[in-house]
């Protein structure tokens, strides 16, 4: 079945934001601790927004004039959050030099709560929809984080995508169970719900596809990106993976709001990333990962991040509209 040309979705795109919980919410032998690390007594906390953690996010001021960011969170109200604060840990820990991120300075890790401090980056999250400058800035410190293997420090600390994406990359599968066990598929895109039988088929091929020794961020939305006087910064490393060095370019095209004539399809094959990419399996990544968006927008929101289901099923309409654009397999 092909699917006429579509544009982007015309929808408002809701911005990434959670729940966030102030500097005193944690624990004060957490917060004593942490002075302890780092020889100086917080003096101000300002939350930050942005992103979706349903923990403390924040901008602390020092005694001694410095500023850091902390983030920090509890096993309440999400049980799941802690785990991948110690993941980022370990990943900020091993990333080098030349991957464009914020210096890790200490952890905390006690009583159910994980706290994390980095070193103070004095930028902005990039104007949403995405314009052709910002977009650009974004695009050239991909094509240095994707232009070598991920050193050995890392790969040992990160798992490949084929075993990190398995239990998301699989959307179109879960939704062709539901169908067959008599759910509805409420909401779904018509295009979708009829091919969802060959989305399903081709979405199975993925490992293969994305198969890679580039270190992927894996998680590249807005609000995951400053953008500073000297350049770029991808903050939040906790879904980092072993892939192939395109993956992060889908990730931050795919569902994403363009502004204007911004096309994901010229994008991403004028990026050096993309170089040599086969274009049967960058469509089967997105096939499998506009199946995740679409399978995740549906399901209950997660405890403490009530907005993101909502902003799921707008990167899905994205995403899909993209999907759509594209040389699909013959049977779509």
């Amino acid at each position: 079945m092909t699917p006429p040309p579509t544009g982007a979705p015309q929808r408002p795109f809701p911005p990434a934001v959670g729940d966030r919980r102030p500097w005193t919410d944690v624990p004060p032998a957490l917060r004593a601790g942490l002075e302890q690390r780092l020889g100086a007594t917080v003096t101000g906390a300002v939350t930050c927004s942005g992103g979706f953690s349903p923990g403390v996010a924040a901008r602390l001021q020092l005694t001694d004039g410095r500023q850091v960011f902390v983030k920090a969170v509890g096993s309440e109200p999400n049980a799941h959050a802690p785990e991948l604060h110690r993941r980022e840990a370990r990943v900020a820990a091993v990333l080098p030099s030349r991957i464009p991120s914020p210096r890790l300075l200490t952890v905390l890790d006690h009583h159910g709560w994980v706290v994390l401090a980095f070193a103070w980056v004095d930028g902005t999250m990039p104007t949403q929809p995405w314009r052709a400058p910002e977009l650009n800035r974004v695009l050239s410190a991909l094509g240095r984080l994707a232009a070598a293997p991920a050193p050995p420090a890392v790969a040992a600390v990160v798992p490949a995508a084929t075993e990190f994406l398995a239990d998301e990359f699989r959307g179109w599968r879960n939704l062709t169970q539901q169908r067959n066990a008599g759910l509805p598929l409420d909401g779904i895109d018509p295009w979708a719900a009829a091919c969802l039988d060959a989305l399903a088929e081709v979405e199975a091929g993925w490992a293969d596809a994305v198969r890679g020794d580039v270190l992927a961020h894996c998680d590249l939305r807005a609000d995951n990106i400053l953008l500073t006087r000297a350049g770029v910064r991808l903050v939040d490393w906790a879904r980092a993976c072993l892939a192939a060095p395109w993956l992060d370019l889908l990730f931050l095209l795919a569902p994403a709001p363009l502004h204007g004539g911004l096309s994901p399809d010229a994008a991403f094959a004028d990026h050096p990333a993309a170089a040599g990419a086969d274009p049967a399996d960058v469509t089967i990544a997105l096939i499998a990962l506009t199946g995740m968006l679409v399978d995740r927008s549906r399901r209950p929101p997660p405890p403490g991040i009530p907005t993101l289901r909502r902003f799921q099923a707008a990167q899905a309409r994205a995403a899909l509209a993209w999907l759509r654009n594209r040389r699909l397999p013959r049977h779509l």
